[in-house]
């Protein structure tokens, strides 16, 4: 059974839903940027139930599936999420195929399906870091709602090449562009590698985010929050493209970075508070 959008279905679903538009069109962005390959990739944001309700038939559910992991916490949220095995570069020619919004239960054992996922999809097989994410970071900032992962390629190479570190990270990250100290001051967070798709490692992700917006997966990609698709792309893009300038200039001699007085200076000017610990002033 597939769900209805009301009294629309003669029309494009990606036109006329916006949070369905949003998604399918940040996804094929990132595909086309080539880091999405094959299936790879993963996006999740909480929606609004007034918003929901607009275009979805609320009371209606396709289909439910427990979790292997409860979260009282997003007890009878709404998300809009990426299917498991999905390419992003379907997903705005066939978006009820590879999105799909789901509603937390009122246990918070499972979800319920509430549209698209058709064909018995299922939601991204990252579903417990997204999760586990989104009650950490509603804990510490009430305007979060998008979790982005993506297989940005030179945030995967810099994580060859370069300590895992999180201190020693962050400090060549901020060093490569002007703009990074002040888009992303909280630094970036580093697991070890870990076996994708796991509990474990939604839980260690979900652990780093209480103090970050940014978490680099080794060998593998990035997640990255935010209050909005913009908001949680931006920072990634931000991050990514400090780390294709360090993949282009790591082997040849440095003549100058920016300072750690200079980074100061940055912070103060637009007034944000670097994470502790990384400026040696």
């Amino acid at each position: 059974m597939s769900m209805h959008l009301f009294d629309h279905q003669d029309l494009n679903i990606v036109a006329q839903v916006p949070f369905i538009r949003e998604v399918a069109e940040i996804t094929y962005y990132m595909w086309q940027n080539g880091w999405d390959e094959r299936n790879a990739g993963n996006v999740s944001c909480l929606l609004d139930e007034e918003e929901v309700a607009r275009h979805i038939d609320i009371h209606e559910i396709v289909r439910t599936l427990p979790l292997s992991f409860p979260v009282p916490e997003l007890a009878g949220k709404y998300l809009i999420v990426t299917g498991s095995g999905k390419y992003f570069r379907h997903m705005i020619a066939e978006p009820e195929a590879n999105l799909g919004v789901i509603r937390i239960n009122e246990a918070g054992s499972g979800v319920d399906i509430l549209w698209g996922l058709a064909n018995e999809a299922e939601p991204t097989s990252e579903l417990a870091a997204h999760l586990m994410t989104h009650v950490a970071r509603r804990q510490v900032d009430p305007e979060h709602r998008v979790i982005i992962h993506t297989h940005a390629t030179n945030i995967i190479a810099m994580s060859i090449v370069h300590e895992l570190d999180e201190s020693k990270l962050t400090r060549t990250l901020w060093q490569m562009c002007t703009e990074c100290i002040v888009i992303f001051p909280d630094g970036v967070g580093v697991l070890p590698w870990i076996v994708p798709g796991t509990n474990e490692i939604g839980r260690l992700t979900a652990e780093k985010m209480k103090d970050t917006r940014i978490v680099i997966w080794p060998h593998h990609g990035i997640f990255g929050t935010g209050s909005s698709i913009d908001d949680a792309f931006g920072l990634i893009e931000t991050v990514e493209k400090a780390a294709g300038i360090y993949m282009q200039i790591a082997h040849l001699p440095i003549k100058q970075l920016i300072t750690d007085h200079q980074l100061h200076a940055l912070a103060q000017r637009y007034g944000v508070v670097p994470v502790s610990g990384i400026l040696q002033l």
